[in-house]
């Protein structure tokens, strides 16, 4: 059921036809020091963004923005802020990636070319990362173990993009 609803949503985001008001790859030109400190304490950045995308009222807040098997069973109705803490903290990509689906699903703003591009590479990295862990598994080999393990951290840097 809840599978259907998330396939539903994806073909919904399909026909968004908003666009961000910068684009990825001027973001860095479009606010230099906004970027310096998401560059420093990017949790913090995220907290903000959470924040500011919930109009500052956080009685609105749901874990991962309700799109994480999790959301709605952390307590958040009881303390809103400490589990956003928590969130940006324990879950930083997934709150990065919650807070940008979010805004799409609430401005229509559809994925841009670069996104899909970011996206399906982390998709390749983790694909060939598992592929090397079942081989290491197989043969017992060290150093394709820690292959695998470096492809998952660049996934996972990709991913935190």
């Amino acid at each position: 059921m809840a599978s259907q609803e998330h396939l539903e949503k994806m073909q919904l985001r399909q026909n968004y036809r908003n666009l961000w008001h910068t684009d990825l790859m001027r973001t860095i030109q479009a606010d230099t020091p906004y970027c310096c400190f998401a560059l420093w304490c990017a949790p913090c950045v995220s907290y903000l963004l959470r924040k500011r995308a919930l109009y500052d009222d956080m009685s609105r807040y749901t874990c991962c923005a309700g799109y994480m098997p999790c959301s709605g069973r952390c307590g958040e109705s009881r303390c809103p802020e400490f589990c956003l803490c928590t969130e940006v903290f324990l879950c930083f990509g997934n709150s990065v990636a919650s807070t940008r689906f979010l805004l799409q699903d609430e401005f229509n703003i559809q994925t841009t070319r670069c996104d899909n591009c970011i996206i399906a590479f982390m998709f390749v990295l983790q694909q060939i990362a598992c592929i090397f862990s079942i081989v290491a598994m197989i043969v017992g080999s060290d150093e394709i173990s820690q292959a695998s393990q470096l492809l998952n951290c660049l996934a996972d840097f990709v991913y935190c993009t």
